[in-house]
């Protein structure tokens, strides 16, 4: 894959802007301690605005789940990917994150003419890359690629849920909170846990679990 340079967006309104030929990028679950994370890719036509794109973050998730559906319907082209815990494991959060990310806009049907990325660090790809700090707040594309990301790995921990209620995966999506801490010092670590992560270690080391 050749190399791109990556800068930061000039770019500072806090208006969500549309820019024709680019695929916004952006992922969800960096900071859980189980399951996958997953990077969407999202290519929109600025003559067919969708209304109600945000972060993913600042919407609830009875909003985010009636804008996938319109952003799958109204998009040029969208993608969503993953990265294994395995792979989380093996190469680091970031580089299983950036991975994600490439093979999203691998799967898009179409080749954009940029890729923006939301943060401030990307990967390697085919085409020139832009890096927009809080670009999930500014870029269109970007917004609706983070919802796409966000409401896919939901929908995956909840099936996980399913297969690990013990855990309570359908309320904290495996983000350490309390309750998760709590059940991994009662139950232990599951098969979709990430034992590089500091929290799952402590675990692994007091039950004297090799890491």
């Amino acid at each position: 894959m050749p190399f791109c340079r990556c800068w930061e967006s000039p770019i500072k309104s806090q208006a969500l802007e549309y820019v024709a030929g680019i695929c916004g990028v952006d992922e969800a679950g960096r900071g859980p301690l189980a399951g996958a994370v997953y990077a969407a890719a999202v290519m929109l036509d600025p003559q067919r605005p969708i209304s109600g794109l945000n972060d993913s973050k600042k919407l609830s998730e009875k909003k985010r789940d009636v804008l996938t559906e319109i952003i799958k319907r109204e998009a040029v082209h969208w993608a969503i990917a993953s990265a294994t815990v395995e792979e989380i494991d093996r190469l680091n959060i970031l580089q299983a994150t950036f991975l994600a990310m490439q093979r999203a806009v691998s799967a898009l049907g179409g080749v954009p003419q940029e890729v923006w990325i939301d943060g401030n660090r990307a990967p390697l790809m085919p085409v020139p890359v832009q890096t927009v700090i809080k670009g999930d707040g500014k870029i269109a594309a970007i917004a609706a690629a983070s919802i796409l990301a966000k409401t896919a790995r939901d929908t995956e921990m909840q099936k996980m849920h399913e297969m690990f209620p013990q855990y309570g995966f359908d309320r904290h999506k495996g983000y350490p909170t309390a309750q998760h801490i709590a059940a991994l010092a009662q139950f232990g670590v599951s098969s979709i846990h990430r034992t590089s992560y500091a929290p799952v270690q402590k675990i692994l080391r007091q039950r004297g679990l090799e890491l």
